[in-house]
């Protein structure tokens, strides 16, 4: 591979690894959200199903690129 290629590799993976995070922090906030709520509402369970599902589809993207956070941690 050469060196452009592998840094746009890198550039990617580093984007993919901050969504992930994104997503990850904001699936586990609506989590809360509808946890502490008297009568979680359909539209609240959906958008946590949504980010869930987001989230793990990231998870699943990172693994078949074979990325790990340790190896991109600034």
């Amino acid at each position: 591979m050469g060196r452009k290629k592998r840094k746009q590799k890198r550039e990617v993976d580093e984007l993919l690894l901050d969504a992930i995070f994104s997503i990850e922090h904001e699936w586990k906030q609506i989590k809360s959200l509808i946890g502490r709520s008297i009568e979680p509402t359909f539209e609240g369970s959906s958008t946590e199903k949504l980010a869930q599902s987001k989230y793990l589809f990231l998870l699943r993207e990172a693994r078949h690129r074979k990325i790990s956070a340790v190896r991109y941690s600034k």
